[in-house]
């Protein structure tokens, strides 16, 4: 994995991202932890500003079983911040996609740890730090969709760490562990 990037190619990044004297501002969709874009239509679309607290690239070794023509996993955010201190004003996206890391008893150089992180330490207060931050830079009647996994820690004790309630929801996946949630932010 590479180290995180350095604060000058952030500010080089948000730079990227500032409107033009006279232009709208800010992209209006926001993926806060987007890891590898892997539910994206089109993971460059430029309607979306992608975020990241790592960056990363694993090619995987050329006669592994199991690896013969799989492309490297890409952790290449546009932006590099973590989810619980987002670097944006506040109320400026009409839409914030919420994927954090769903399992904490992974490897730290495993495959699904690379793709997708990795719960580490306090992940509850972790957590409701995201969902706080993903609700302050969502625009009033904004949009949250959450996206959580069951493999090890159910969805009803995520729900629990913030106030806020869903709208609706939906399980996929071939187990029908993985829920897609839909939160309306109030206008307060």
């Amino acid at each position: 994995m590479t180290p995180p990037e350095t604060s000058d190619c952030n500010e080089s990044a948000m730079a990227s991202f500032a409107p033009a004297p006279g232009s709208a501002s800010l992209p209006p969709v926001l993926d806060a932890c987007c890891a590898c874009r892997k539910f994206w239509f089109d993971p460059t679309d430029s309607r979306a500003i992608f975020c990241d607290k790592r960056t990363a690239t694993r090619i995987s070794d050329v006669g592994t079983p199991g690896t013969i023509g799989r492309k490297p996993l890409v952790v290449k955010p546009d932006l590099v911040a973590d989810f619980t201190s987002l670097p944006f004003p506040s109320d400026s996206f009409a839409l914030v996609v919420f994927d954090p890391p769903h399992m904490e008893k992974l490897g730290d150089s495993g495959h699904y740890a690379m793709a997708y992180g990795k719960l580490c330490g306090e992940w509850r207060n972790e957590l409701r730090k995201g969902f706080a931050e993903c609700f302050r830079v969502l625009k009033p009647h904004g949009t949250l969709i959450f996206k959580w996994c069951e493999i090890e820690i159910p969805l009803s004790e995520v729900l629990k760490l913030t106030p806020e309630q869903p709208l609706f929801g939906h399980r996929s996946g071939k187990k029908m562990q993985t829920h897609w949630c839909a939160f309306l932010k109030p206008n307060n």
